[in-house]
């Protein structure tokens, strides 16, 4: 299955790192989120990407043209200078680079790579800035399960905050920590039928006008998942990730992990 990455955003959050670097290769550890996202999906098998490239795009075509497996695995060097890779990381993947435009919305990136999705019924889609350990095989399970043209992730939020419900008047009736509340969010991991394509019209941006559309008609479900979901939309959040690289607290890598089915928490709802 395709697998559609977002990559062309202006980050503006993240301004001391994406004045000099697209967002998506701001580094967790030595490697961009980009690359964890990417390897996310090939451990599921899902290793034809399409990037939707805008700001910056050039670096991101750079990193890629110049990788250098040497520096990224484990290798044994014998008799001076020949070099023998352990393992391979990049080498079956196959990676379509699209200009999308510089200032273009989610919707309009994704309704510009629509001639790379030709023949495909279903595809995968992802914010690029956001990292999980779900187990992705049962969250397409479950979106062909209820064959609807949309599915995303949706998970707590991480950030650390507090509602505040008042009356008429201003008087504060009450006041939680949001994770005292049943609030939940876009994760920005989406699985899409190809009449996605239908639902988007000229400039409008996918989470609104086209999204709407589907909740109308009853074709957008909400995948609900309680384990570890980690974005880098700030710079606070990016150096959490890194704290969390440093001390070999890396969930998101599940290549590395045991091979552990997850469901969901509970029964998913349409959004």
């Amino acid at each position: 299955m395709k697998v559609v990455l977002f990559c062309g955003g202006l980050g503006t959050r993240m301004r001391d790192y994406s004045e000099k670097i697209p967002k998506p290769m701001v580094t967790i550890g030595y490697r961009p989120i980009l690359w964890h996202v990417m390897k996310y999906y090939a451990h599921y098998g899902h290793k034809d990407f399409i990037l939707c490239l805008g700001y910056k795009g050039d670096a991101i075509k750079s990193y890629f043209l110049n990788y250098n497996e040497w520096l990224s695995n484990d290798f044994t060097l014998s008799e001076g200078n020949k070099i023998k890779l352990v393992n391979r990381d990049i080498k079956d993947w196959k990676i379509n680079f699209v200009d999308t435009g510089l200032t273009s919305n989610i919707g309009q990136r994704l309704k510009a790579v629509e001639p790379y999705l030709e023949g495909e019924d279903v595809f995968l889609a992802n914010y690029s800035d956001g990292l999980t350990n779900l187990h992705l095989p049962s969250f397409i399970d479950y979106s062909r399960k209820v064959n609807k043209i949309g599915s995303f992730l949706c998970v707590r939020p991480s950030q650390s905050f507090h509602l505040v419900d008042t009356d008429k008047t201003g008087i504060v009736c009450s006041i939680k920590d949001v994770a005292q509340r049943d609030i939940w969010i876009n994760g920005g991991y989406f699985m899409f039928k190809k009449e996605i394509f239908d639902y988007i019209n000229y400039g409008e941006e996918l989470v609104y006008e086209p999204f709407q559309r589907l909740v109308d008609r009853e074709e957008l479900i909400a995948y609900k998942y309680k384990g570890f979901f980690g974005v880098m939309d700030t710079f606070k959040e990016k150096q959490q990730l890194d704290d969390m690289y440093a001390q070999g607290d890396t969930p998101w890598e599940v290549w590395k992990q045991p091979e552990l089915e997850t469901q969901w928490d509970e029964f998913p709802h349409s959004a």
